[in-house]
């Protein structure tokens, strides 16, 4: 069921958590593999809609797409602008949304992509074909601001060293491959105790920035919530502190358990709004040491799960959108 070379991050947990019934309406918001789709499909007679930005990906959906006539509709574009691709296809409500958050691992072992920096390839690390590459990011930018993505979208404390390095080599040539990138970071960043290439972290602020991955979050989850029809369920797959930030404080605030306002505060002094969600997971669930051995990638996923409750329609998702 699942593409050759993909393999689904935390599948089990995602199936057991989505729990998709016949005759229900889901979306993979990130079809990437289609693993979760697959799993869906086959564990329901449901229809599920998927979103990709990628079209690769959604050109390697036709096989499935075919395994399941009329069940599975792709769409291209962002998911982060998931309730007008759905509104146009006519879909109002949806009973689960899957999102697996990041890379895609035919994105990551195709050099071509320009997303890691195992094999050389051009700089690119755009999901989709528009807009932006790396390339054009490390050779135009001011030292600062090229620094200032390093630290906040990688968490690189050596985010000026590097910047300046980058600056100091653009000015003999550009820099147009992950192979000479990769080889300027690791000039001025040495390997630490864990092991991690020193050009990690600058990688994945780059490949962020480019596709601005933290606003599509933010965006994709907001609208998703807003999608879901009573008992409707949310669940989503993050792979670092970033990402789970920003899921963990949405689905909290959602199911009511941000911290009250102070008694200062004028917004206190009110009764607070009943909660519209449940949350699911009031930890993140991990995965087994069984996956993590069997697949590298997944040791630093987290799973959380949301579900709207059987009341009123939410106004959450629309003043968040307002």
């Amino acid at each position: 069921m699942i593409e050759q070379g993909h393999v689904p991050v935390m599948l089990a947990e995602v199936m057991q958590t989505l729990a998709p019934r016949a005759g229900g309406t889901y979306l993979d918001g990130t079809f990437g593999g289609g693993g979760y789709a697959a799993a869906i499909l086959g564990a329901a007679s449901c229809t599920l809609w998927a979103i990709d930005r990628d079209p690769d990906a959604i050109a390697r959906g036709a096989s499935l797409a075919a395994r399941f006539p009329g069940r599975l509709h792709l769409l291209q574009g962002s998911f982060g602008n998931l309730l007008s691709l759905l509104s146009e296809s006519g879909v109002s409500s949806l009973d689960g949304v899957v999102l697996d958050l990041g890379v895609s691992s035919y994105q990551l072992d195709d050099p071509a992509r320009g997303f890691s920096f195992r094999a050389d390839g051009p700089l690119d690390m755009r999901m989709g074909r528009a807009g932006p590459t790396a390339a054009d990011l490390v050779n135009t930018l001011p030292e600062q601001e090229l620094a200032d993505i390093l630290f906040a979208f990688g968490e690189e404390r050596r985010s000026r060293r590097i910047a300046r390095a980058v600056v100091s080599a653009r000015a003999a040539a550009p820099i147009e491959t992950t192979g000479r990138l990769a080889s300027i970071i690791r000039s001025v960043v040495p390997t630490d105790r864990s092991g991690i290439d020193p050009a990690t972290r600058s990688f994945q602020a780059l490949r962020i920035r480019v596709n601005d991955e933290l606003g599509e979050i933010e965006r994709a989850l907001t609208q998703a919530a807003e999608l879901l029809g009573p008992g409707g369920r949310l669940v989503v797959v993050a792979f670092h502190s970033l990402e789970d930030r920003i899921v963990k404080r949405f689905m909290g605030e959602a199911a009511g358990r941000a911290p009250a306002p102070s008694r200062h505060d004028p917004r206190g002094i009110g009764a607070r709004a009943a909660p519209r969600f449940r949350l699911l997971t009031p930890k993140a669930l991990r995965p087994s040491s069984a996956e993590t051995a069997a697949n590298p990638r997944a040791r630093s996923a987290r799973l959380r799960a949301l579900e709207r409750l059987a009341a009123s329609p939410s106004s959450f998702a629309s003043k968040a959108l307002a």
